[in-house]
């Protein structure tokens, strides 16, 4: 059976995030105060947020893959590295990172709130257990099938063509809070049949790409998906690994309100681009 919460009065939670709460100031805000995007660390913003705040999160969070291997871009080899924020510290501080910010995120989230997390098999093992320690319930598990994926350059293994979605509640098992799943709207998406959770997504186009690329950028298909199923007009989606601010454009183009936090400026000042043209802004 679907479940839907129904949105009620309140303060824009944009807005709610500001130095009163211990954050630094919005790189950008909207005029209208349906979306903030945040330059600084996810940990100084998180903490900045009142607690049951945020209705749905959605995030892309660093995979610890840049070990100075090769990666193909474009046809062409590449070192696979992307920051020093995507370097793993080892498989103990990688999971006590991802346990913390998960927590800061439960706190943050209202009682029947979700997250969806993205992920290589290099974090997503860590994440769902991580989920699971907290006491998160995992709903599903997303299996985005990419049709054209680069090819693996080492031929030691089969070709990479997946990622990983965890899609988790805070509610628990036989709690009075029910999170939202629009089931009647993607059954219509899927020709009225029930929709499965493997879902086959092309990259993100040249459009996507107008105000300027992210390594690791998410088709905005894919994310509006997820927040059509997961959230109401009018709620508060959430991302505290925002890159090029994709989650916060298919927030905006569904009626949704968008808090987003970026560590890396240049990407930061990308994602607040593109959440300025969402928002007719210029």
């Amino acid at each position: 059976m679907p479940s839907r919460s129904t949105p009620r009065p309140r303060k824009n939670a944009a807005a709610e995030a500001g130095p009163e709460r211990g954050a630094t100031e919005p790189l950008w805000r909207s005029g209208d105060g349906r979306a903030a995007m945040h330059c600084g660390d996810q940990r100084t913003v998180l903490r900045s947020l009142p607690d049951e705040s945020v209705d749905c999160i959605w995030t892309d969070p660093p995979y610890f893959l840049s070990n100075d291997g090769p990666t193909c871009i474009a046809g062409r080899r590449r070192k696979v590295n992307k920051g020093d924020w995507d370097r793993s510290q080892g498989l103990a501080d990688d999971h006590a990172f991802n346990r913390a910010w998960l927590a800061e995120c439960q706190r943050v989230l209202r009682p029947a709130g979700t997250i969806w997390v993205s992920g290589t098999t290099h974090v997503y093992l860590s994440v769902g257990m991580a989920l699971m320690e907290l006491g998160f319930r995992i709903l599903n598990d997303i299996v985005w099938e990419k049709p054209n994926p680069p090819p693996n350059l080492g031929c030691r293994c089969f070709t990479h063509s997946t990622e990983m979605i965890l899609w988790a509640t805070k509610a628990p098992r036989g709690s009075r809070h029910r999170h939202v799943f629009n089931y009647e709207d993607m059954k219509r998406a899927n020709d009225g049949r029930q929709m499965k959770n493997v879902w086959r997504f092309a990259a993100p186009g040249a459009d996507e790409k107008r105000h300027g690329r992210h390594p690791t950028q998410k088709p905005l298909a894919l994310i509006e998906r997820c927040l059509r199923a997961s959230t109401n007009p009018g709620q508060v989606v959430l991302d505290p690994f925002s890159g090029s601010g994709s989650t916060g454009v298919a927030a905006l183009h569904l009626g949704r309100e968008f808090i987003g936090c970026e560590i890396d400026p240049e990407y930061a000042r990308l994602a607040a681009s593109r959440l300025r043209a969402a928002c007719g802004e210029h």
